[in-house]
């Protein structure tokens, strides 16, 4: 077995991946502003992408496209092109199976390399990561920041450090000295809300995690806390995985901005509907079933706001997705109008049919319900998605996006 100071792991990132992809296609864009957004028009107005100039304005991901104008107004705004950006990135992992078989996509524009045995053939874990960024930038006409280290926060982590078209080591025996003075948010897995509370604990830095008693960590964030202190500490050690291993999803979700508020609760039915039939099948198709729901909403205003539940029996059907949403909705919502709503199954583990149900709940209705359900998955993989539409649905409120029918009410084929 290898030793962890051993082991050769990189983390190569394609730099500004979906704006470079736009550039590269129409290089009258280099050097300017641009910003990959949705449409302003359906109200998909967001920044997705941004450019290095952008960026140098303000610019910032996930802010609407109107409030990035106001920064920057002769920023360009291009539209996603979903079909490009997935055949250059299956193109840029070809290039990395050459030096490893061991390579774990991490997003449509990350992987995760181990190298460790490949350096006999290719040279150093420093002249591979090098290789790579030379061949996916002749080949590609694209750049990636290429992290390298022992384990797979940190090699990640290095790629972060520097930006664009850099390799980036961060050596096992001087750990500490490149990363215990970095801000702690530049871990992965500490987003907002978790730098928040370990701010309340005077947890500044990497160094401040990793020297922080892990019982208190444990106390404030639960396993994630724990987690997060060997990550500083560079304990972590999973494996990087085959490109060609099954993952099993923490979460399934589906979410739709709308071309007008909705101001009723019929309206958002409706929505929920198609949103909740759209996660309930992936849901079969993975064989999982959700222990948690989590109902998402922006207002009109911009806010959003999330809410969560934990039903009294495993979710899969579609219809009981539905019914913990509106409960939710129904519970939490002030009838401000909204923009977007989303629904999310969480908590996600191997369906187990043969579950025991709690004692209200009527088990020959939800078995029933099952068995329709996966009866109409079928009909739809052969003749189409809109084989089997719901009554509920079929007055077509023009202009949302279809992300198939739903769940309660009737079918209609």
């Amino acid at each position: 077995m290898i030793n962890v100071a051993q082991r050769a792991i990189l983390h190569c990132d394609l730099n500004n991946f979906y704006v470079s992809v736009a550039s590269r296609d129409n290089e009258t864009l280099k050097g300017k502003p641009v910003a990959v957004g949705g449409s302003v028009e359906e109200r998909h107005g967001i920044i997705l992408a941004k450019s290095e100039e952008a960026k140098k304005f303000g610019v910032t991901t996930g802010e609407a496209i109107w409030q990035a104008k106001q920064k920057c107004p002769s920023l360009i705004i291009v539209p996603p092109d979903f079909k490009r950006y997935q055949h250059f990135s299956l193109m840029v992992r070809k290039i990395y199976e050459r030096y490893t078989d061991l390579v774990e996509p991490f997003g449509i524009d990350e992987c995760w390399l181990d190298v460790t045995g490949s350096r006999r053939l290719f040279g150093s874990e420093y002249e591979i990561a090098e290789k790579i960024r030379n061949d996916v930038k002749t080949e590609t006409g694209l750049t990636i920041s290429v992290g390298v280290s022992f384990n797979k926060i940190f090699a990640k982590l290095g790629s972060d450090l520097k930006k664009p078209d850099v390799v980036s080591v961060i050596p096992y025996d001087s750990f500490k000295e490149v990363v215990w003075g970095l801000g702690a948010s530049c871990l992965l897995g500490v987003g907002r809300s978790t730098e928040k509370k370990l701010r309340e604990l005077a947890i500044f830095t990497v160094g401040d995690l990793a020297n922080t008693n892990v019982g208190v960590l444990k106390m404030k964030l639960g396993k994630t806390g724990e987690q997060l202190w060997h990550y500083a500490n560079g304990r972590e050690n999973s494996p990087v995985l085959e490109s060609s291993h099954k993952f099993v999803p923490q979460s399934i979700g589906r979410s739709t901005t709308c071309p007008k508020d909705l101001c009723s609760f019929g309206d958002v039915k409706r929505i929920l509907l198609s949103l909740s039939e759209t996660v309930a099948r992936e849901l079969r198709k993975e064989n999982m079933e959700a222990h948690g729901i989590c109902l998402h909403i922006r207002h009109s205003d911009l806010t959003v706001k999330e809410f969560m539940a934990v039903p009294s029996d495993p979710v899969q059907s579609s219809k009981y997705l539905a019914i913990e949403g509106m409960r939710l909705l129904r519970k939490n919502w002030d009838g401000e109008p909204l923009r977007s709503i989303g629904i999310r199954a969480i908590k996600l583990q191997p369906y187990a049919p043969e579950c025991q149900l709690s004692f209200f709940d009527d088990r020959e209705k939800i078995i029933k319900a099952d068995i329709l359900e996966r009866s109409v998955d079928k009909i739809r993989d052969r003749y189409g998605s809109k084989a089997v539409v719901r009554a509920a649905l079929m007055n077509d409120f023009k202009g949302f996006k279809d992300q198939s029918p739903t769940t309660l009410g009737h079918f209609r084929h």
